[in-house]
């Protein structure tokens, strides 16, 4: 049965009746803070953070041009920093034991690497090259690559994708959910941000897909990703659910896309507007009151 949940920057959202689970932003994009909740799943943004990229500009992610992976560029809507960065990926790991400590499901959100082209700081080159050097000839050789080549380098990024999210839940003891960019096509998500779907569903329990529109006036763009994920992920070990944006959509089309999610997801999130999807929500229901048949006996 499809569970409905919120996901909200606002802590006593998080425990409305109309909502199943609550996940709660503990730290985001903007680099903001707030102390994890017993009733909610604490959802952290691992590496898009604008506070830090401004604050240390040497910790954001560069393409071969040199050109810095921040929200002021066209393709970024916020800042990101280096997957790379020993001393801020062991902060996201703090933050990930404390927010464990308090609830033990947690959510990772904005993993990966920026896009393709990211990273070639001076810091990912030297990781590369150790981590090429490390394979063995014959490991090479039968994968068919050559030291160094784009194929090589791309294996280089999923790994280290898949070694922080490894590290991440070796500190959550319960449920872990991954945010997933919504593309769905073989290969591009990890071409794009380094996310190897098979390695990281043997660490990860549920996939989170973000499908946003400010009105889902059509929905047969949604049907078709969600669609495509359900495909992607029938044979991993791993659920997946569908993230709808609430923020001022009219209350119909939002339960029509809820309706359309929860044919292909597990369950269903709304995001960033709680009063907006428990309305909607408590429309469902009167609807569903609205429409029982009743026997002869009830109708007397």
């Amino acid at each position: 049965m499809t569970e409905y949940g919120v996901v909200t920057r606002n802590a006593e959202e998080v425990e409305w009746p109309d909502f199943d689970r609550g996940f709660y932003e503990v730290k985001d994009v903007t680099g903001r803070s707030a102390e994890p909740l017993a009733t909610g799943v604490s959802m952290v943004s691992c590496f898009g953070d604008n506070a830090a990229a401004e604050a240390t500009p040497e910790i954001v992610p560069v393409n071969e041009a040199g050109e810095p992976a921040t929200r002021d560029r066209d393709y970024f809507d916020w800042a990101y920093v280096c997957p790379t960065h020993e001393e801020y990926r062991r902060g996201l790991l703090e933050i990930l034991e404390d927010c464990a400590a308090v609830n033990p499901d947690v959510r990772l959100d904005d993993v990966g690497f920026p896009r393709e082209g990211y990273c070639h700081c001076d810091r990912c080159e030297r990781a590369f090259a150790e981590w090429t050097e490390r394979r063995s000839a014959e490991e090479a050789s039968d994968a068919g690559v050559r030291d160094g080549d784009h194929d090589d380098w791309t294996a280089w990024r999923a790994s280290v994708i898949t070694d922080f999210v490894a590290e991440a839940t070796d500190r959550v003891p319960g449920r872990v959910y991954l945010t997933l960019y919504p593309d769905p096509y073989p290969g591009h998500l990890y071409e794009r941000a380094g996310l190897d779907l098979e390695a990281l569903s043997e660490h990860v329990d549920e996939f989170v897909v973000p499908l946003y529109d400010i009105d889902y006036g059509t929905t047969y763009w949604l049907e078709t990703i969600a669609k495509g994920f359900r495909s992607r992920l029938a044979d991993l070990p791993v659920e997946f659910s569908v993230e709808l944006y609430a923020v001022n959509v009219d209350i119909d089309d939002l339960n029509h896309a809820a309706e359309v999610a929860a044919e292909y997801g597990k369950d269903v999130f709304f995001g960033y507007d709680a009063s907006n999807a428990a309305a909607a929500l408590r429309r469902r229901k009167a609807d569903g009151r609205e429409g029982r048949e009743f026997g002869a006996s009830e109708a007397e």
